[in-house]
């Protein structure tokens, strides 16, 4: 049996922020929780107050861990700025990308963590009703969920109502405006931005929306202090980062979610943690997770962190990696994402439905060896798309695509072979 089919590993590394050094097999009771002093940082923003809460969050620099990695401080002024009879909070736990758990995983193992930063959002935008948004297919997360939000509500422990609601199993449910449809009962598609959630979300009313790992790190953070969480990471990617290594044939010997801090390489992150590479095989390259960028092998000692990917054209996403070894074909690899896009994508955008359906067709024409040209049509069609959908998978399909042909670009030039004869 392939060890990705196993479960998850825990990461073991200083500092433990969210995952505990000392784990249990099975979800984390209130009274292990608080143990571990949970919502002892919910009690002392209650006493303290809104304003007091995010500056701690403003202070520590946390940005969201959902992938497009927004300052968590500035999406909550907004919402606390907006004046309204009713507002809500909701921690998108809308995890449908291939390779990344974590989100599933700190729900079903940690879902206290979750719920007291899902409260604490609330206290500080002045939220009166709050939701976790899951998938419903995640059987194991909701049962963790449902059981720690009973226990929170016996205790007394939350300042408001919170509703767990079950979203579809399609990728773009998780984006942070089709989750709010999704809640309202309407098609789980992104809306048209502005306005944003803070300012009309939810029923119309201020919504923030955060993921849920951005949440388990408020919970930190308010115990901990600003300060401290800045204190862990670089200069400008704070606090630590969950990461789904793979298992398999191009996977780790020990795969799972891992917790590591920013500035972490790549490196120690697969070989420290993840044990190395499966016998018998070299890397080759990286993606950093489905939606992102991949990074050449030459690159694995680089610090992970949102100021050193930059300049190399990606970014950590969400942390679900996938590696590319000396028997991986990327052009197959590159369909597959393709592919995945393709399907996924709502429908309502025709740039994006356009882009989408075009990179499957030039890249099957690829492996159907219909000569050279791919790049160009490709780069083109990237760049005539970008921005013109109401979300950002547009921009999601086009990274892994474009890179993949520029990495592998002598895979890609054997397999489409030489230019085709043309009729005189």
């Amino acid at each position: 049996m392939e060890r990705a089919a196993k479960a998850p590993t825990i990461g073991r590394v200083s500092p433990h922020l969210l995952l505990p050094e000392r784990p249990s097999p099975g979800p984390e009771s209130l009274a292990n929780y608080r143990a571990r002093g949970g919502y002892t940082g919910l009690q002392q923003a209650q006493q303290k107050g809104a304003a007091w809460l995010r500056g701690e969050v403003a202070t520590s620099l946390l940005r969201g861990r959902g992938g497009a990695a927004f300052p968590t401080a500035r999406k909550w002024e907004l919402a606390a700025a907006a004046t309204a009879d009713q507002k809500f909070v909701v921690a998108n736990g809308g995890e449908h990308e291939p390779g990344s758990h974590k989100d599933r995983y700190l729900v079903e193992h940690h879902a206290h963590a979750v719920l007291e930063g899902l409260a604490l959002a609330g206290v500080a935008t002045g939220a009166s009703h709050g939701y976790l948004y899951l998938i419903e297919d995640m059987h194991g997360p909701r049962a963790a969920a449902e059981q720690a939000l009973r226990e929170a509500t016996a205790a007394g422990l939350l300042p408001f109502p919170i509703t767990i609601h079950l979203g579809p199993t399609t990728y773009v449910a998780g984006e942070e405006t089709a989750a709010l449809n999704a809640i309202e009962g309407k098609p789980a598609k992104p809306r048209k931005k502005p306005p944003f959630p803070g300012e009309a979300g939810l029923f119309g009313k201020p919504t923030t929306i955060n993921n849920t790992e951005t949440l388990a790190h408020v919970a930190w953070i308010a115990r901990h202090g600003g300060a401290a969480f800045a204190a862990i990471g670089t200069a400008e990617s704070k606090g630590t980062l969950l990461f789904t290594l793979p298992g398999g044939e191009h996977g780790v010997q020990r795969p799972g979610v891992y917790e590591r801090p920013f500035g972490t390489t790549w490196r120690q992150l697969l070989d420290g943690a993840g044990g190395g590479l499966v016998p018998g095989r070299t890397l080759r390259a990286l993606l950093p997770a489905m939606s992102s960028a991949f990074l050449s092998a030459q690159h694995l000692d680089v610090p992970i962190a949102y100021e050193t990917l930059r300049p190399l054209g990606t970014s950590p996403g969400c942390g679900g990696i996938r590696l590319v070894t000396d028997a991986s074909d990327t052009v197959a690899m590159a369909v597959e994402i393709a592919e995945f896009f393709m399907k996924e994508q709502c429908g309502q955008c025709p740039p994006c439905r356009m882009e989408t359906n075009q990179f499957v067709h030039i890249l099957k024409a690829v492996q159907q060896k219909k000569g050279p040209g791919y790049d160009d049509k490709i780069q083109k069609l990237a760049e005539f798309s970008r921005k013109k959908g109401f979300c950002s998978l547009i921009e999601m399909a086009a990274a892994p695509v474009v890179s993949a042909v520029k990495l592998f670009a002598d895979d890609f030039a054997k397999a489409a072979g030489p230019a085709q004869p043309t009729d005189a």
